[in-house]
């Protein structure tokens, strides 16, 4: 494990050198040409490196990118995603600079450091060569920012193949890896009554305000904060002039919970409504799409594996959980054992102050690449490899 750190601190002008090709080439989602130009520069970085690359053509986000580096240990899929919530732009003001430290920039700590830690950490293992390494296969999408909707199937796909998911997305404070998440999702619920003269004859109507206010109430009593679950308001419309009374009200629901079973316990609520006051007709939509990543078993274990690989590299690693989500959300509700915040320490994700601490850096590019070596090793060890390996402690 000392021969991978001492690799990647010797490295470390490369993997800076990385992450600020990266970050200028801004990527914002809904700009599918500027994350194409960024996704072409990361192809051509990781064919640099000896992958196999194949794209995956997407007519409305950016293109996805499949690489492959063959070995003979179980398959070990790398997530990433390289866009990005700031526009094209935004480097104008808000400069890739380094100060006491840190490197500053747009999408610099998510996730565009978690990404070169990755191809770093596969440099690491080529060059120890030691033989049989894993199959490792890292896949860039370019929606994550905005639910992933165009990459799940492939996600989807890569995951079941593979026996673990190591996601390179930022740390908790710290360098703390997550080992759970909350599932999220939105709901809208809409509600119609009946408009009438609010002065002159308002018993005529049916106020659409007054009944989504019943339910919004009974949505808030709904959740509980103590397990997790939290169901927010958080955009509301009613209302069409001041001296009408309400034929139209809507509302959307932020919904966020820790397990499966509260995300079916809210859709069941969130389908049951109904309406209260004549007149009045009430239609929730929408739901979770990204369900909980729940801490079990299988994933408990692969954090213990690499908390023996930090333990090895000389630091401690502690794991946490966030209400954030994350593809690993998509990974980790197939089954597969999946690891998170494996990539850059800092702070700042999608505000101004974004940046990612540069002497951590290699440490966490070590990590990476222990984590995989330490896989690749239980497997032989237990004599299995390929997908389904489950992976347990391995001191």
């Amino acid at each position: 494990m000392k021969q991978l750190l001492t690799f990647c601190e010797s490295e470390a002008g490369w993997l800076r050198r990385t992450i600020e090709a990266l970050v200028v080439l801004e990527s914002p989602t809904p700009d599918k040409r500027a994350v194409d130009r960024c996704g072409a520069e990361l192809a051509a970085r990781l064919s640099e490196i000896g992958a196999a690359v194949r794209e995956v053509p997407s007519a409305a986000t950016g293109n996805q990118f499949v690489a492959t580096f063959a070995g003979a240990g179980p398959r070990i899929l790398l997530l990433g995603h390289f866009d990005t919530v700031w526009p094209v732009g935004q480097l104008a003001g808000m400069p890739m600079v380094e100060r006491d430290g840190k490197l500053f920039g747009p999408g610099v700590f998510d996730m565009k450091a978690g990404i070169a830690i990755g191809l770093l950490a596969i440099r690491a293992l080529s060059h120890r060569g030691r033989g049989a390494e894993p199959h490792v296969v890292f896949l860039l999408t370019s929606d994550e920012e905005t639910g992933s909707d165009s990459s799940r199937a492939l996600i989807e796909e890569q995951a079941r193949q593979s026996a673990a998911v190591l996601v390179l997305e930022p740390s908790l404070p710290g360098g703390t890896l997550k080992t759970s998440r909350k599932g999220c999702g939105q709901f809208r619920v809409d509600v119609t009554g009946i408009a009438a003269h609010a002065g002159i004859e308002p018993e005529k109507g049916a106020n659409a305000v007054l009944e989504l206010a019943h339910h919004l109430l009974d949505i808030d009593r709904a959740q509980d904060p103590r397990a997790g679950t939290t169901l927010t308001a958080t955009l509301i419309q009613g209302g069409s002039r001041a001296n009408v009374v309400p034929a139209k009200a809507a509302a959307t629901v932020d919904a966020r919970v820790t397990t499966a079973a509260e995300a079916a316990r809210v859709e069941r609520l969130m389908a049951g409504l109904r309406a209260r006051r004549p007149g009045t007709a009430v239609r929730a939509s929408g739901g979770f799409d990204r369900p909980p990543f729940e801490r079990t078993a299988a994933v408990a274990g692969l954090f213990q594996v690499a908390r023996a690989v930090a333990t090895d590299l000389g630091f401690e690693l502690a794991e946490g959980a966030t209400g954030g989500a994350s593809d690993g959300n998509i990974t980790a509700s197939l089954g597969v054992p999946t690891l998170d915040g494996l990539g850059a320490v800092g702070d700042g994700a999608h505000a101004s102050h974004e940046h990612v601490v540069l002497a951590a850096l290699p440490a966490r590019a070590a990590l990476v690449a222990g984590v995989m070596s330490r896989l690749a090793q239980g497997s032989r060890n237990a004599g299995g490899s390929g997908a389904g390996a489950a992976p347990g402690p391995v001191g």
